[in-house]
């Protein structure tokens, strides 16, 4: 956990650095040591930014910690750039390590609350928050984590949206910044004939995704197994960051919600 808290807050005060943004000379607190506390709490703390926060200081990582008040002011004065130009560098080194040029895409839902008690939620009341999940047959009311990610599972591009947008929508939301020739793998909701045509001739980028019975496009057998089995590498990627999940994500406001699941995603892009 030391090397994991030390490494946290290189990266951290290393970008910063890079990224050109100073610290007021009077500041108590760096803004190093508030992403490291965060991302520590996403880390190990179930995103508990209290426990984060006692445990830094009591262990003298922080020795200067703020009060909880003034942390999470702090915490919430970071502009949103910062924390996607930290995620996007990672996947720009992610990209660099990975050299077979193959990706996976695919959504993970993360549920404000159950579907029955969505009329007593404060954080999100419009029904485009109210998603279903096939695979368990049942619904939820909240979010998806849109994720590209290396065929090893480490995560490149990423995208929050309302839990009902369909996949293949999201999907061309993505930067997709990938190196020619790059080959990206889908299950069935990212058929798409035309984005797929659109994307080979104008990004030199293939776009595979799990084909239908009745599909116009039948798949040959090899790519079918291709489809079928290097997708779930990206399952055990969101195993892993749904493992970083408290059980009920609390949150005041949309945006304190969405924070703590883009800093899981990113602590797990660090870490994992």
């Amino acid at each position: 956990m030391q090397e994991e808290i030390i490494m946290i807050y290189c990266i951290c005060d290393d970008f910063l650095k890079a990224y050109g943004m100073k610290d007021d000379p009077h500041a108590r607190m760096s803004t190093a040591e508030v992403m490291t506390t965060a991302l520590v709490a996403a880390s190990q703390f179930y995103g508990n930014f209290e426990q984060s926060r006692v445990f830094l200081q009591e262990h003298g990582y922080i020795p200067a910690m703020l009060g909880k008040s003034r942390f999470n002011r702090r915490l919430h004065a970071l502009p949103s750039i910062v924390w996607l130009a930290l995620f996007g560098l990672l996947g720009e080194l992610h990209k660099q390590r990975h050299v077979h040029g193959e990706y996976i895409v695919d959504s993970l839902p993360v549920a404000v609350c159950d579907n029955i008690r969505i009329k007593r939620c404060r954080l999100y009341r419009e029904e485009a928050y109210r998603g279903y999940i096939p695979s368990k047959r049942r619904y939820f009311y909240g979010l998806r984590v849109h994720l590209l990610a290396t065929a090893g599972g480490q995560p490149v591009e990423l995208v929050l949206a309302p839990g009902a947008q369909a996949d293949g929508s999201v999907f061309k939301c993505l930067d997709l910044d990938l190196p020619p020739a790059s080959v990206i793998y889908a299950d069935k909701a990212y058929t798409d004939y035309l984005w797929e045509d659109l994307l080979h001739e104008a990004a030199d980028l293939s776009l595979i995704a799990l084909r239908k019975q009745n599909a116009k496009r039948p798949m040959e057998g090899w790519l079918r197994y291709l489809c079928q089995h290097t997708p779930k590498r990206i399952e055990t990627a969101f195993s892993q960051i749904t493992a970083l999940f408290a059980r009920s994500i609390h949150a005041v406001t949309p945006r304190g919600f969405e924070l703590k699941v883009f800093l899981t995603a990113l602590a797990f892009s660090i870490c994992g």
